[in-house]
C-alpha cells in the first residue's frame, strides 16, 4: 500500500480528481468526482451520488485509477488502485456527514480507495514516472 505525503494530501484537497474505471468488456469510463478527498495516509474516499456507470465498475471489479492535476502549475498525480463501495456502516455515514455539511446531494455509496501506486504527472524528465509503489 503507497503512502500519500502531506503535500499530496493538500494538491488533493485542493484540486479537481478523475476516477477511471474499466467494466466487464474492457471498456473505460471516466468521470469528475468533486467529493474525492483524503480519507488516510493510504486511503481516498468519494460520495458516489449518480449511481451509474462508475458504480457499476467498482462493483463488478474495483479496479481505479485516480488523477489530479493542475493546468496553472503543471503538476499532478495519478493514483492506482482496488475501490469498494460501501452502503451502510461508517465510511457511509462519513459521506452522509460530508454531503449535510456541504448542502450536497445524498450519496448512494461512499468509495473507498486503496492507494497501491502513485505516479507524478508533473512536465519534464520525470513525467508519469512511479512516484512509489
Amino acid at each position: 500500500m503507497a503512502t500519500l505525503t502531506d503535500d499530496m494530501k493538500a494538491y488533493i484537497a485542493h484540486n479537481l480528481g478523475f476516477i477511471a474505471t474499466v467494466d466487464e468488456n474492457g471498456e473505460p469510463d471516466l468521470g469528475p468526482k468533486m467529493s474525492l478527498r483524503v480519507l488516510d495516509d493510504h486511503r481516498l474516499i468519494y460520495n458516489e451520488m449518480t449511481g451509474k456507470t462508475i458504480m457499476k465498475d467498482i462493483d463488478a471489479n474495483g479496479k481505479v485509477l485516480v488523477a489530479f492535476a493542475n493546468l496553472k502549475e503543471m503538476r499532478g498525480y495519478r493514483f492506482g488502485g482496488k475501490a469498494i463501495l460501501y452502503r451502510e456502516g461508517e465510511y457511509f455515514e462519513n459521506a452522509q456527514k460530508w454531503a449535510e455539511e456541504g448542502h450536497h446531494p445524498a450519496p448512494k455509496a461512499a468509495g473507498v480507495i486503496d492507494i497501491d501506486t502513485i505516479w507524478t504527472l508533473d512536465p519534464g524528465p520525470k513525467a508519469g514516472e512511479l512516484y512509489q509503489e
